[in-house]
């Protein structure tokens, strides 16, 4: 006989920690040139924005080009996301602007982390500082029982 689970009851090993750090895992940019991460990056974003059923890629050029105010085509972000297009790489503004169009967030931690640098959500940057002051705070009170400890030995 099976045993039915009840789906009210919520299962203790099911929970994962919510995500900390914005950015895709080394495997989406992979290995190679620069401009060949940027661009699989870019080919990702688009990907996902489409398979999520909110945008394809005409509908995104359109965002992007509402967001410059200037065109940018499809045929743009074709030439961008493709690692055999040398000619054609995604300014600065255009990469923020794909960004706000398709809301892929996690593009923004590929530059930082080619630097050892880690994006968070602003959430979590409270949290943060205060694990470090709370750490902080530790290592002087345990500096001022030293301190306090020599000046007891010498009386």
């Amino acid at each position: 006989m099976t045993r039915h689970r009840d789906p009210l009851t919520k299962d203790l090993f099911s929970w994962q920690p919510p995500k900390v750090a914005v950015g895709y895992g080394p495997d989406v940019a992979g290995r190679g040139a620069l401009e060949n991460k940027i661009a699989r990056l870019i080919s990702r974003a688009l990907r996902d924005a489409r398979a999520e059923g909110r945008l394809d890629r005409a509908d995104i050029a359109g965002r992007i080009s509402l967001y410059l105010g200037r065109t940018v085509s499809e045929a743009m972000l074709n030439k961008w996301s493709s690692e055999g297009s040398e000619d054609h790489r995604i300014p600065l503004d255009a990469f923020i602007a794909l960004v706000d169009a398709t809301g892929a967030k996690d593009l923004l931690g590929f530059v930082p982390g080619e630097f050892g640098l880690t994006v968070i959500e602003s959430e979590y940057a409270e949290m943060i500082e205060e694990q470090l002051l709370d750490e902080h705070i530790e290592e002087m009170q345990s500096r001022r029982q030293v301190l306090s400890a020599r000046r007891r030995v010498r009386k």
